[in-house]
């Protein structure tokens, strides 16, 4: 289990005073180079738990912007497991290799199942699922986005006893996993945002599944279309903070998240003087996907890949 032996301390890199708040970056991309952020996170437990019941097979659900699907097939590969990933769409059965996400699952032996978005609606209980499954008597399912109790688990050693002095904690959000663990490491005292990467009304019914608290609020204003959807001034800005900060940030997640608190902090949202610490979730890998989906496009694209 070398992959999740105890990490150092990842670092808060300041940022800078921005109208009176004080903004710090968590490194959480920095964990892992393959398995970073998040997904390290989410992960942790449940493989953890899946050797310890010597199951030799997992199996996992995302699309071909997926961040979920490259690490799990990364962390099965260095755990000696076999991974299956179900892939959302099955136009993508012949353009495995036009995926860079998809190409690097495919390296690392992940056997990939292309469903219709119909099949994939119904998940665990579709046919072709149920079918492929059935095969193999021992097997670990994983939920799309790895939120479940064990993923939770893990995301709420995010924070250490050091982050309890920030007022404010931000993170992206996608299945609402990272944002649960985040609440549940947190003080009372301590405001948790979460900035929707996608378009899904119904989250805030799934985090409050594996919290208690109500210290937190969802903002929903920069999705930028829905999910891996970008736009030319998100662009823009994410190749701006590299050339300031030199940090990478993902398209899909971290980059529309920082995007969203530079423009509220603009906006007075929080008072002078808070100090927020925002959380990178990793998902570089990402980045070759959404550039060559821009320049197919002819659109600008990000100045820098991972």
């Amino acid at each position: 289990m070398d992959l999740f032996k105890e990490n150092n301390e990842i670092p808060n890199q300041f940022l800078g005073i921005i109208n009176g708040c004080s903004l710090f970056l968590k490194r959480e991309d920095l964990l892992h180079p393959i398995v970073s952020g998040n997904k390290f996170r989410k992960l942790k437990y449940i493989l953890k738990k899946t050797i310890s019941n010597k199951i030799p097979v997992i199996a996992t659900f995302g699309g071909a912007f997926s961040n979920h699907l490259p690490a799990t097939a990364a962390a099965g590969k260095k755990l000696g497991l076999k991974t299956i990933g179900f892939v959302r769409g099955e136009e993508w059965k012949n353009k495995i290799m036009k995926s860079s996400t998809l190409s690097f699952c495919h390296s690392q032996d992940m056997k990939l199942v292309c469903l219709s978005r119909k099949a994939y609606s119904k998940k665990e209980s579709s046919f072709e699922v149920i079918q492929t499954l059935k095969k193999f008597p021992k097997f670990r399912l994983i939920p799309e986005g790895g939120t479940e109790p064990l993923g939770v688990k893990g995301c709420s050693e995010i924070l250490n006893s050091m982050d309890l002095e920030f007022d404010i904690i931000c993170s992206s959000l996608g299945s609402g996993g990272t944002i649960a663990g985040l609440i549940n490491a947190s003080s009372n005292d301590q405001k948790l945002f979460g900035f929707n990467a996608l378009i899904n009304p119904s989250i805030s019914e799934v985090i409050s599944t594996y919290t208690t608290k109500n210290n937190w609020e969802i903002n929903s204003d920069y999705t930028f279309g829905g999910f891996a959807k970008t736009t030319r001034k998100l662009i823009e800005f994410m190749n701006s903070f590299y050339d300031k900060y030199r940090i990478p940030l993902d398209p899909i997640y971290t980059g529309k998240m920082l995007f969203a608190i530079f423009e509220l902090i603009k906006k007075n949202k929080w008072k002078r003087g808070s100090k927020i610490l925002a959380i990178h979730t990793g998902g570089l890998q990402g980045i070759a996907s959404i550039n060559s989906k821009l320049k197919n496009k002819q659109l600008q694209t990000l100045s820098y890949s991972k």
